[in-house]
């Protein structure tokens, strides 16, 4: 069986207190055996790939330019797209369940594609309007769990609902 896709989205330019969190999802995911999706630059994104690439796991980075050497070195797959912020469609799409950390109107945008496409989304510690994420998360561990449980779920053709019955 194919590994998960689990996305982590956020704000480019994060304060510590989100990288780190960010970090502690990447190491949870990598240990998961996940395959971390992240938009493969700074801030958030950077965090995520390091904690992940940290613990050997697979991360893989859309990014928005046209040039792979622009990825943060946590990055195992440069994916350079050359669409700028319409990249955005590509990490949710490519994603079976999102972490959203932080975040402004680029993580706004992914997540409401996550919506679209049904796509779950955990909030940690995000800013993100009432609504637009399925649940929030206490801590890293606790949203990468969730997230992989419901990336499994939804694989098997379940809804977040149903996992929680």
């Amino acid at each position: 069986m194919r590994p998960l896709r689990i996305g982590v989205i956020g704000s480019g330019a994060a304060a510590p207190a989100e990288a780190g969190l960010a970090h502690a999802v990447g190491v949870a995911l990598a240990r998961a055996g996940a395959i971390v999706v992240c938009g493969g630059m700074g801030g958030v994104m950077r965090a995520v790939a390091d904690g992940a690439s940290s613990e050997g796991g697979t991360v893989v980075g859309i990014l928005p330019g046209g040039d792979p050497r622009a990825a943060a070195d946590g990055v195992t797959i440069p994916i350079a797209t050359g669409l700028g912020e319409a990249r955005n469609v590509i990490v949710a799409r490519a994603s079976e369940a999102v972490v959203a950390i932080a975040g402004e109107w680029g993580t706004l945008s992914e997540a409401a594609f996550c919506r679209k496409f049904g796509v779950p989304v955990i909030g940690l510690a995000c800013s993100l309007p009432e609504g637009v994420v399925d649940e929030t998360a206490e801590d890293a561990a606790e949203a990468a769990a969730r997230a992989v449980e419901l990336a499994a779920a939804r694989r098997e053709g379940r809804t977040p609902s149903e996992v929680n019955e």
